[in-house]
């Protein structure tokens, strides 16, 4: 018999070596022996990055028809059901995102700090941003975050539609008609490639994403408050992309502190968690869509207090 391969399986922040499997051996049995590492049960387990023929693997697939090298790393979403029990009866204790804490209301004026814009510039000269559709000209530009803004990556949901936040694909198709849309998230590449995939956003036809940007090009900054940080500075698009500035920018994120060397630009989005639970009630996007097409006329956005947005809809729908 033939032995595959170690496997390094990534999930909730760590990494998890698989080994001891045969290529006659299944999906199945590779979702048990993760189950021995994590203790994930494999009917909650998601392996976003395995797949046959292009296709998510089957687990009745035999590990050896998948071609698996060493150390190939899967990317595992899933819940134990320890937490699933405890999100169930008692939603206050839902882990957090690590770090998920938020600036308040601080004033912290780091913008125009040298070191901080000697960072960026590094990261504008040496960063590769992820190019999809590309810049449009004569369009603004929308940043948007993915874990609890457009995604719940922690729900105990099962497929990318439960996890997706409701009217995800209506907002982005309004969006798209004024704003080239981008995506900057905390993580790494693949992952943002493969939550994009999830959702079914590199497919709809009525919308196009601009390109991406991952954890890489983000920079640390001290505060007074909460120490060192890492932050999502605009600054690195905008040295990319010179049509881009703070003037036809705008920011969503369900952390203010990721936009904390921008905050004029941000929007703290509410955040999209439980989605087994709120996915028939939440319309966070019905409202945002509202707002980013009402300033999309605006020459400069970087006068709006973007906190007010709801104020600012209800404000010009009676005018």
């Amino acid at each position: 018999m033939t032995a595959v391969p170690q496997l390094t399986i990534k999930w909730a922040g760590n990494e998890y070596q698989i080994e001891g499997l045969e290529t006659h051996q299944t999906v199945y049995d590779l979702k048990v022996k993760i189950m021995e590492k994590t203790g994930v049960k494999p009917e909650r387990q998601k392996l976003l990055n395995l797949k046959m023929k292009g296709k998510p693997a089957d687990e009745k697939a035999e590990l050896g028809a998948l071609a698996l090298k060493p150390n190939f790393k899967i990317m595992m979403m899933g819940s134990l059901e320890q937490t699933i029990q405890e999100t169930q009866t008692k939603p206050e204790n839902l882990p957090e995102v690590l770090n998920d804490f938020d600036i308040d209301e601080e004033e912290i004026a780091i913008e125009n700090r040298e070191d901080y814009l000697q960072k960026i510039e590094k990261r504008v000269r040496d960063y590769e941003v992820k190019v999809i559709a590309g810049p449009r000209e004569g369009k603004k530009l929308l940043v948007l975050d993915i874990d609890y803004t457009l995604f719940d990556h922690r729900s105990v949901a099962e497929c990318g539609n439960e996890l997706m936040r409701p009217f995800l694909h209506e907002f982005l198709e309004t969006a798209y008609e004024y704003y080239d849309i981008c995506i900057w998230s905390a993580t790494n590449m693949v992952w943002i490639e493969e939550k994009m995939k999830l959702l079914g956003c590199t497919i709809n036809p009525n919308y196009k994403l601009a390109f991406y940007l991952d954890s890489r090009a983000m920079i640390s900054i001290s505060t007074p408050k909460y120490g060192l940080i890492d932050v999502k500075p605009l600054g690195v698009i905008w040295g990319k992309y010179p049509q881009y500035s703070q003037k036809n920018t705008i920011m969503f994120d369900d952390l203010r502190r990721n936009f904390s060397m921008n905050p004029q630009s941000g929007l703290k989005i509410r955040p999209f968690r439980e989605a087994h639970k709120n996915r028939g009630t939440d319309r966070e996007l019905v409202g945002l869509s509202k707002y980013i097409t009402l300033i999309a006329k605006l020459d400069d956005l970087s006068n709006l207090r973007h906190s007010r947005w709801e104020k600012y809809i209800e404000t010009h729908q009676q005018q």
